[in-house]
């Protein structure tokens, strides 16, 4: 005889999920291995000649890098010497500000990060979080890209996107020759929903860098970097061909965030036997190191690795508050699909949405989870009404508000008239009124009209080829018609100039003011400090469409 009760559980959703124990040897491991290096380091004549048990000679070029740039010489002894749970007790005490935080953070080494994080549980981090975040007011970045990468379906999920509330949107390719195709049309429509979103193309690194050097993009987020020396030199880079990268991407105006996440070097068979939290802190010091504002961390694409080890959910909140303690832009993953349940991958993404990070997703689904070029995400379109009310249930700033139907209907039409304008004005593939219409109305790509792929990808080459930029899509929209949409892009085109916005965890409001963790710090210290959702914005997220509005009788 089967037991019924066992037979129904073994069916549910989360038994579909993989799992594996703990295996340092392979690198399974989440937060702390026998293999693990303890804590060390040692400074002469102002260079650091031993860090986590490797003295100079034994150092690899992460060693060498995260002590030449990484960590203050002259704070290290002095840091190191504090007990790591003082440390973590500092974390969440609410009487130490983040300043004194970072000072003592500046000074310490991987190893000695890994051990504060062990100190922590999962409440702690989520308190640990709410006051190390950079930017005061958290926010959040949508992926909005599609199967048959066409751009004017991406112009009016932009659009609408944008409109939701997302101070960032991502796209990517299917076709890797249609990357300015769909660069364009999120510029376009990210507009159209919301001035002052900051978007990107992730693509090959050379035509990503002059996507953005063209001012088709504004920000770049594909900078990987690695814990371990041989999946660096199995990806042909170390981590300074990273920081040369970022200073390229820097020196023309762009924003840049590198990207990281625990169980990478377990996928590429490198790991060392050590354990995914050390190898992200390694990740991390190399980004503070290679002077990037930010990172995309959180697992991100390896979630499935993480999640599949004891205290892997917890790890990826770990490596993400680890972020914050080096002062870094967090933007905080949840853009990984890794569960069948429902329930574990909302309860996931609460330990980001709760204490709220520089972007909870790195990477909302902005379209239908079979439209997202990334693979599928932690929440997607069809959860956007679910998201708001969580919002609302709980008064915490998700970074999205609710809409209503017109308003989506009209940012999604005028999205898809303008790429019409601007494919018509530059001689590009014909965009006609019902490809328009079409996406008007979406839910996705099934909902959508072909279009003429050969035709595309011709005048993609040809657009690269004539060297538009920027400032020729300005021009395309104003002598369209479109003269205040024209305007919006060229102000994102002006912020290349004034260069604010490349401050760590920067986005843009409306009026194209700068919101940073340099003007506008997280002075969290407890209850009645902070951020407090409250006033207007309090009364968007609590206007979710489905209610008794009690003004109606």
């Amino acid at each position: 005889m089967k037991s019924k009760r066992i037979e129904i559980l073994d069916n549910r959703p989360v038994n579909r999920d993989g799992y594996i124990d703990e295996w340092p040897e392979m690198g399974f491991v989440a937060m702390k291995s026998p293999y693990d290096p303890m804590p060390s380091v040692k400074v002469e004549n102002g260079v650091i000649t031993q860090l986590d048990g490797k003295t100079r000679d034994e150092f690899d070029f992460l060693d060498q890098f995260i002590a030449d740039y990484a960590i203050r010489a002259d704070r290290a002894e002095k840091s190191m010497n504090i007990p790591s749970v003082e440390i973590a007790r500092k974390i969440v005490d609410i009487n130490v500000s983040r300043k004194e935080i970072l000072e003592i953070i500046s000074g310490i080494t991987p190893a000695k990060m890994a051990e504060v994080i062990n100190e922590l549980n999962v409440v702690e981090m989520m308190m640990g979080m709410q006051k190390m975040r950079a930017r005061k007011i958290p926010g959040n970045q949508a992926h909005i890209t599609n199967l048959k990468d066409d751009p004017v379906q991406i112009a009016a999920d932009a659009a609408e996107g944008a409109l939701r509330g997302f101070s960032e949107e991502e796209t990517t390719t299917g076709v890797a020759r249609y990357a300015p195709f769909n660069a364009i049309a999120l510029l376009i429509g990210s507009q159209v929903g919301r001035r002052g979103v900051l978007t990107q193309c992730a693509v090959e690194e050379a035509i990503e860098l002059e996507l953005g050097i063209r001012g088709l993009t504004t920000y770049a987020e594909t900078l990987s970097v690695y814990g371990t020396e041989k999946v660096f030199v199995d990806g042909d880079d170390t981590p300074y061909s990273k920081a040369f990268l970022n200073a390229a991407y820097a020196s023309r105006g762009l924003k840049v965030r590198f990207t990281s996440g625990s169980g990478s070097e377990v996928l590429m068979g490198s790991s060392e036997k050590k354990s995914m939290l050390y190898l992200e802190c390694r990740c991390l010091f190399v980004t503070k190191g290679a002077g990037s504002q930010g990172i995309q961390n959180g697992s991100v694409s390896c979630v499935g690795v993480a999640a599949a080890v004891p205290s892997g959910i917890r790890e990826i909140m770990g490596e993400n508050l680890v972020a914050a303690l080096l002062g870094l832009e967090c933007a905080s993953s949840n853009d990984q699909s890794f569960s069948h349940s429902d329930m574990r991958r909302t309860a996931r993404t609460m330990l980001q949405f709760m204490p709220g990070t520089d972007f909870i997703f790195s990477g909302y689904a902005g379209e239908p989870n079979y439209d997202n070029m990334f693979a599928g995400s932690n929440f997607d379109a069809e959860d956007f009404d679910d998201y708001n009310v969580l919002q609302r249930d709980m008064q915490v700033d998700g970074g999205l508000r609710p809409v209503t139907e017109e308003e989506v209907i009209r940012v999604r039409r005028e999205a898809g008239k303008a790429v019409q304008a601007v494919f018509k004005y530059l001689g590009l593939t014909k965009v006609s009124d019902e490809q328009v219409e079409a996406v008007t109305y979406a839910h996705g790509s099934k909902d959508t009209l072909k279009r003429d792929v050969a035709a595309d990808l011709m005048s993609a080459d040809d657009l690269m080829k004539r060297k538009i930029t920027g400032v020729d899509v300005v021009k395309a929209l104003a002598e369209s018609g479109y003269e205040e949409l024209a305007e919006s892009i060229l102000n994102m085109l002006k912020q290349r100039v004034i260069g604010d916005y490349m401050h760590t965890a920067a986005i843009l409001d409306e009026n194209f003011q700068v919101m940073s963790g340099v003007n506008t710090p997280n002075d969290y210290m407890g209850p009645g400090t902070g951020y407090r959702v409250d006033g207007k914005r309090w009364e968007e997220i609590k206007a979710i469409p489905h209610r008794i509005d009690v003004n109606e009788f």
